[in-house]
């Protein structure tokens, strides 16, 4: 007999799966992040008056083309697990220089939770 996993052993694989993501921002690579992300995941926000949309593939590229950001200060403010889907807020200061607030929703894909989007706020 399989037992469900409890609501905290969930959490805790969720903020694995976001620390993916913050480690590939601090190495400055793209290939850190992607375990964090399905393959078909997608991004969206605004880099000033520019819509920033497409495959996640824009993200990774972004990131390899930033560079390394060591002093990137990252807390995950919410996290709102229903079964098989989640939602995650991420704060981000200084990565290289910029302030982001990030939305992701994941999804339980064969047992393994991945981010399928990305949206994004760039602070001014």
């Amino acid at each position: 007999m399989t037992e469900k996993p409890t609501d905290v052993q969930e959490y805790d694989a969720i903020v694995s799966v976001i620390q993916h993501y913050i480690n590939g921002a601090k190495s400055g690579k793209g290939a850190e992040m992607k375990p964090a992300f399905h393959e078909d995941a997608t991004i969206f926000g605004y880099v000033g008056p520019d819509l920033f949309a497409g495959p996640i593939q824009k993200l990774y590229e972004w990131n390899d083309q930033n560079g390394p950001a060591p002093d990137i200060q990252s807390r995950i403010t919410s996290v709102d697990v229903t079964e098989t889907i989640a939602t995650v807020r991420l704060e981000s200061d200084d990565w290289t220089g910029y302030r982001f607030t990030d939305m992701f929703t994941l999804l339980k894909f064969d047992g393994q939770w991945k981010i399928m989007n990305k949206v994004f706020h760039l602070h001014g």
